[in-house]
């Protein structure tokens, strides 16, 4: 019966500390799978300041992340995910970021350059141009 009791005890919430922290680790990761410079991956962390994004890098464990830059990973990781299932091939994955597209969302730009345009929108329009080629809702 000890079983059941635990099943029935509530979970709590994962704290926002240990979310920023998973986050923050498969950002750079994926950083390092595009081959991101550092002035890129401030960008779309939202251009915190230098030494706190070196603070990040060091050690996701200690970052206390605002909203802005926890919707931005949201974003960044759905369409790393997106791309795992549109594209299986690792290489092809990691270069379609950066490859001219010529749908009308890019105008001729990669999905890198539209979402290096600073605001969250531009995050977000990709992921969305993404699961809408994978089938999903936009």
């Amino acid at each position: 019966m000890p079983n059941a009791a635990r099943a029935l005890k509530p979970h709590s919430p994962p704290d926002s500390r240990a979310i920023a922290a998973a986050g923050l680790r498969a950002f750079f990761n994926i950083a390092r799978d595009w081959q991101l410079n550092t002035d890129a991956q401030m960008v779309l962390l939202g251009t915190p300041g230098r030494s706190t994004f070196f603070k990040w890098k060091a050690a996701p464990e200690s970052a206390d992340l605002k909203r802005d830059t926890l919707e931005r990973l949201s974003y960044i990781l759905g369409i790393y995910k997106a791309l795992q299932i549109l594209l299986p091939d690792t290489a092809a994955t990691d270069a379609w970021v950066k490859k001219p597209n010529t749908a009308p969302l890019f105008g001729g730009q990669s999905a890198l350059d539209r979402m290096l345009g600073g605001n969250v929108a531009d995050l977000m329009v990709v992921r969305q141009y993404l699961d809408v080629q994978r089938g999903g809702w936009a």
